[in-house]
């Protein structure tokens, strides 16, 4: 569920219907047919405020990436060897960052105009995968994606003259699973009655039975702070190989489009994402589209990292160790954000194979407070101090009476010897 696409592609004709240009933001997978879609809300402008395709590359670093150590999250590898079927509006080869990362020619279940699945006339596959893998690029030395060593697979179900059914995107999700890709990322999503969504069902359940982990982005919906089921995300109540995600904003909270409910599993940042777009360049959008990616892109380096490991790890293994190392502002999971902000470096860090669903962060005594305690701060001396000083001072006088009274016998001693007298006053005589 992303964000508009402003612009199209540098020599293209601007279309006066933004209705199908933004259907894969929300494909409104309504049943058989799709409807219209609804662009998110509040887009975050660049420039000129219109995100233009073939357009400069920004250098400044998101402040969705500021937040990784990169040293750390890339020390064991980028994502090698991990494959990502994008199911969305293509990804465009035109752009430099991307297209090292685009693997094959995809497919595309688009039927009307010329449809190309590495040709994206609309923007949004190409946000989406860049956030993935884009390759760092010396121009833009602060963009890149999360698994720059991943490949992804675009599998177009949607384009500026047609969007997307359940049908398509079942069609896409076994046609991802069937070209052996490790992760599915859908960005797309419907609130239609699960009885109308059988064809959907079925691909889901066959990507379980492959091992095929399905990312999914949980709607922009949210505003009214309501709760509603948007699938296929909302099929994470249903099979263990479907990761749910929210976005979520700079202070870690759900993002005020982001559709909160009982199925969202993680979130990740969706707001002000900065990524690639057609012909080349980048843009700012914002989205359960983009926090979708941002959550695939740490799983793929997750899976890349333990690839070798016999067994292999489960999708649902990987979902439970994303959501366990997440970074938590409760102690326990929300319908807000779920078990928390998705945290690639902590994820990383932590070899620990999953053995269950994630847990709550545990009290550690029984009233149920934390054991630590701050430390009390002391303005001036503390009784230690003054115990100290005291001390100090009775040793220090005690020294001076000794040397007051060894002075004071010897001066004595000495004024009786010279004026003739005893140490008992009697008369001495020479």
């Amino acid at each position: 569920m992303g964000s508009r696409a402003i612009g199209q592609r540098a020599g293209h004709r601007r279309r006066a219907t933004g209705a199908l240009v933004t259907a894969a933001c929300i494909v409104g997978l309504s049943g058989v047919t799709a409807a219209p879609a609804v662009a998110d809300e509040g887009n975050t402008p660049l420039q000129s405020g219109e995100c233009k395709f073939g357009t400069n590359d920004i250098k400044a670093t998101p402040w969705s990436l500021q937040r990784l150590l990169t040293n750390q999250m890339w020390a064991s590898g980028k994502g090698e060897g991990i494959k990502v079927g994008v199911i969305d509006t293509g990804i465009d080869k035109g752009n430099s960052q991307i297209r090292p990362a685009i693997q094959g020619a995809g497919k595309s279940f688009v039927t009307k105009g010329k449809a190309t699945a590495t040709v994206d006339t609309v923007g949004h596959g190409t946000k989406v995968a860049g956030i993935i893998a884009a390759q760092p690029h010396p121009s833009t030395s602060g963009f890149y994606g999360l698994a720059p060593g991943a490949k992804v697979v675009a599998y177009q179900t949607t384009s500026d003259q047609q969007a997307g059914t359940p049908d398509s995107l079942a069609k896409a999700i076994k046609a991802a699973v069937s070209d052996g890709v490790d992760i599915i990322n859908i960005s797309q999503g419907t609130d239609a009655s699960p009885s109308q969504l059988s064809t959907l069902r079925d691909a889901i359940h066959t990507a379980d039975k492959a091992n095929v982990l399905i990312v999914a982005s949980a709607g922009n919906d949210g505003a009214n702070g309501g709760e509603k089921d948007i699938y296929p995300a909302a099929f994470s109540n249903d099979f263990p190989n479907v990761l749910a995600v929210a976005a979520s904003d700079r202070n870690n909270e759900r993002a005020p489009f982001s559709q909160r409910g009982s199925f969202v599993g993680i979130a990740a940042p969706g707001v002000a994402m900065v990524s690639t777009v057609p012909g080349g360049g980048n843009c700012v959008d914002q989205g359960t589209s983009f926090a979708s990616p941002y959550a695939a892109g740490a799983a793929a380096l997750l899976m890349a990292k333990h690839l070798s490991d016999k067994p292999k790890w489960t999708p649902a293994q990987v979902i439970s160790h994303l959501e366990q190392t997440a970074d938590r502002v409760r102690k326990g999971r929300d319908d807000n954000i779920g078990w928390g902000v998705v945290n690639p470096v902590a994820a990383l860090n932590d070899d620990t194979r999953p053995t269950g669903p994630p847990t709550a962060d545990k009290p550690t005594n029984a009233s149920g407070a934390s054991a630590v305690e701050p430390v009390a701060v002391t303005l001036g001396e503390t009784a230690e101090d003054r115990q100290g000083r005291i001390a100090i001072y009775i040793v220090g006088g005690g020294l001076l009476a000794v040397a007051a009274v060894v002075g004071s016998s010897i001066a004595i001693r000495d004024w009786r010897r010279k004026n003739g007298l005893t140490t008992h006053g009697e008369a001495q005589h020479g």
